[in-house]
This record gives C-alpha cells, sequence and structure tokens, in this order.
C-alpha cells in the first residue's frame, strides 16, 4: 500500500501563492500519473491538474494559467504552484497517486484563501 504525504497548505490573501508538495512511498511499483484534486463543503470533489509520469499535463479550466503541476520522478513526488489564488479556490486538496494498477489518496490539505 503506498503512502501519501501532502503538504503546503495554509491561509493566504487574495492574489497569493501557494506551493502543494505530495510525496508517495511504500512501493516498488511505478507511479504512473500524479493528481491534484480539490472538494469545498457541500461540493464533489473535482480535478484541478494531473500529470503523467512522461510530463503530460491537464488542468481544470478555472486554474489554467494560474495554477502549475510539475513532479519529480526520482522523489516519487508532485507540486502544484497555485499563483493569483482566489476565494473560491478554497478547498480541501487531496493528491491522487496512481501505481501499477491501483490508485490511493492522500489525507488532504486545506487552503483558504481570504478576500
Amino acid at each position: 500500500q503506498v503512502q501519501v504525504m501532502e503538504s503546503g497548505g495554509g491561509l493566504v490573501q487574495a492574489g497569493g501563492s501557494l506551493r502543494l508538495s505530495c510525496a508517495a512511498s511504500g512501493t516498488r511499483l511505478s507511479i504512473n500519473a500524479m493528481g491534484w484534486y480539490r472538494q469545498a463543503p457541500e461540493n464533489q470533489r473535482e480535478l484541478v491538474a494531473i500529470i503523467t509520469s512522461g510530463g503530460s499535463t491537464n488542468y481544470a479550466d478555472s486554474v489554467k494559467g494560474r495554477f502549475t503541476i510539475s513532479r519529480d520522478n526520482a522523489k516519487k513526488t508532485v507540486y502544484l504552484q497555485m499563483n493569483s489564488l482566489k476565494p473560491e479556490d478554497t478547498s480541501v486538496y487531496y493528491c491522487r497517486v496512481f501505481y501499477g494498477s491501483a490508485v490511493t489518496w492522500g489525507q488532504g490539505t486545506q487552503v483558504t484563501v481570504s478576500s
């Protein structure tokens, strides 16, 4: 079972920046795609950004041009650089790791953007 550890959430003013990190450990299987999702209260969990092992990326329309996903394959770590944050970005952000034929979620990290 892969362990997933997220970090980097917090409170920031609108227009500010945060960087989230997610490290996977505990498996010798190849880490395939790694992604960030978010879920605000009373909303469904939604994809924010995802990156394949080859570096291809996909973003939600709402974050294009503001967020950047990247990864360090040697460290089995994915990052989410969030710039020009808006109050509507306030959510719990979850890391999702695809490895072998399995998938697992992190515990989530809170991001709060004040207006």
